[in-house]
């Protein structure tokens, strides 16, 4: 660690190991001239880290020269420049630590409206920057087509033993195809655009911070996942991920409910600030986000389980099919919204 420490300049007075997200190590670093996030990108994962580190170089450029106020988790630099290292077979870089804390659940409706006002004013922000400039750090990602196709491969080609013990769960997610052929005219829709889209909406993905004895939701954090994208893709992972009091690891089902004050208040935060940014069409596929993007994750979870976890791996035996349970139930649940 000292390596990475003597090429950004830093006298370390200690540095820990944080739990911020599952897929990079991330580390508090106190110095005598401040305190620094240094993060490892999981490049098993993300293919390609040049193109998350020009990605976020890019929106922060263009966020200095067009609201220099907005703050925003820009790269640190090295001593001779680079805001990527690359080091014993590991890719690395760093941020100025932000005053903030996450949250991993929300207790009430205030810190949904504030978390939603956050990405929506995150894409607001960008609503003039070219989102096509941004290469896709993980290609299909949010790609409704490309999930069903793995999914209706994995019915053929996945544990046959897998495959007959779910035939209820598949035939249902089957009988849910509407939701693609909804995703597949929307995104064609001469109304819906593309944006800058965050991807990765999740609470913890939040700072907030006390501000005049206020709970407030300061800044977005975790951009690695950044891209051109559709808004309903940000607005349904808030929705699959901030409505529910359990998350999607939660195996008793009748904990599972939509919290219907929270939904309102989530649609209201968003709206503060892309409300105008959107078509008539694109509002009035609001609420379809939810059920695309809670709808997606099912596929996933069923696909990974009859592929015998290779994505996500497991923890215990079924989990991943626990999970297909568990976001099935969220979705019935949501449309009950509606």
């Amino acid at each position: 660690m000292q390596h990475l420490f003597d090429l950004y300049g830093w006298e370390v007075n200690v540095y820990d190991t944080i739990q911020q997200g599952l897929i990079n190590r991330t580390y508090s670093v106190k110095t005598t001239h401040g305190d620094f996030i240094l993060q490892s990108i999981n490049h098993n994962v993300f293919k390609n880290p040049k193109a998350i580190d020009a990605n976020i170089n890019a929106i922060g450029a263009y966020i200095k020269i067009t609201n220099p106020d907005y703050l925003y988790t820009h790269l640190l630099p090295t001593l001779q420049g680079n805001t990527l290292i690359e080091w014993e077979g590991g890719y690395y870089r760093a941020f100025n630590k932000i005053e903030g804390y996450a949250l991993s659940v929300l207790d009430h409706k205030a810190q949904v409206e504030e978390a939603a006002k956050q990405f929506a004013n995150f894409t607001y922000t960008l609503k003039d920057f070219d989102a096509h400039r941004l290469t896709d750090t993980l290609v299909q990602f949010h790609d409704l087509n490309f999930r069903y196709q793995q999914f209706t491969e994995a019915i053929q080609h996945g544990n046959a033993h897998r495959i007959e013990q779910s035939q209820e769960e598949i035939k249902l997610l089957l009988s849910f195809k509407n939701y693609v052929d909804t995703y597949n005219n929307y995104i064609h829709h001469k109304d819906v655009k593309k944006r800058v889209t965050h991807h990765d909406t999740k609470i913890s993905n939040v700072l907030f911070n006390k501000i005049d004895d206020e709970e407030q939701a300061i800044c977005v954090i975790d951009l690695d996942t950044t891209m051109s994208g559709y808004y309903i893709s940000d607005v349904g992972d808030m929705c699959r991920t901030c409505l529910c009091p359990v998350s999607e690891e939660e195996r008793d089902l009748n904990k599972i409910w939509v919290d219907g004050e929270k939904w309102q208040a989530l649609k209201s935060g968003y709206l503060h600030y892309m409300k105008d940014e959107l078509s008539n069409y694109e509002l009035d596929h609001f609420f379809f986000g939810g059920q695309f993007l809670i709808y997606m994750q099912a596929l996933r979870f069923l696909t990974d389980h009859l592929n015998n976890d290779s994505y996500y791996g497991a923890s215990y035996e079924g989990q991943n099919y626990q999970r297909t349970l568990n976001q099935i139930r969220l979705l019935e649940a949501y449309n009950q919204l509606g």
